[in-house]
């Protein structure tokens, strides 16, 4: 297992050298703004994209710091911060994620030291988050002023979630799998700042909280997405 004490002493470009990030999120497009801030960060990254993954990794590695996204197509994140909370040796940090801010209280109560709010795009955002939360003064004379500057995900990656989106509203078949496609909708259209598509995502999320979802919804959600993959060539 990986030590959990830092092999590497952080510098002033580098303030996370030598600290692992698990990451446990299902959306590529946030992954990959993940990376880009852990990378210029210094930080060595690994990804899983749901529970069962996650579990699998962890029995092989010890992350520095899991920062786990809330909706999971297996479950709740809030699952596996309860576990992680709860196990020793803890890991050092251990940080929610959603776009829902109403769900940071959640997060807290399930034992999470901190919470990322979503879309994940300002890297002095995210290491003042760690770095508060690791105990270190983020404006020490050692590391350098945090940078409040933002992150440009792949744009491939977003078209990458939105085939996936595609194809979890073609093959729903109950209500739960219903509900994570939603909840999937308005989490990647968010990160990437689609309005039209969160608003979209918005009206079939009321339709399900209402317990009835008409076909023109579904309909029309897949006319929206089937352009947004046919905008992958200008990419």
């Amino acid at each position: 297992m990986e030590d959990l004490m830092l092999r590497r002493n952080p510098t002033r470009d580098h303030p996370l050298l030598g600290l692992t990030v698990l990451v446990v999120e299902d959306s590529r497009f946030a992954s990959d703004a993940m990376r880009l801030m852990c990378l210029r960060s210094g930080a060595r990254i690994r990804r899983a994209d749901c529970l069962c993954s996650a579990r699998k990794h962890l029995k092989v590695y010890r992350p520095s710091i899991v920062a786990i996204d809330l909706g999971l197509p297996d479950g709740s994140g809030l699952e596996l911060i309860r576990d992680l909370s709860a196990a020793r040796p803890r890991v050092n940090v251990l940080l929610g994620m959603s776009g829902d801010t109403n769900l940071l209280n959640n997060a807290l109560e399930a034992g999470a030291d901190g919470f990322l709010n979503k879309p994940l795009e300002n890297l002095g955002y995210f290491q003042q988050t760690v770095l508060t939360h690791l105990g270190v003064n983020p404006q020490a004379a050692s590391l350098r002023a945090i940078e409040d500057r933002g992150v440009e995900p792949d744009l491939i990656a977003y078209q990458d979630d939105i085939s996936h989106a595609a194809e979890l509203l073609q093959e729903q078949r109950d209500e739960s799998s219903l509900a994570y496609a939603t909840q999937f909708l308005r989490s990647i259209a968010k990160s990437a700042g689609d309005t039209s598509l969160e608003k979209a995502a918005k009206s079939l999320s009321k339709a399900t909280a209402q317990g009835y979802v008409p076909n023109s919804i579904i309909r029309d959600l897949l006319s929206l997405l089937k352009k947004r993959m046919a905008q992958k060539a200008a990419f």
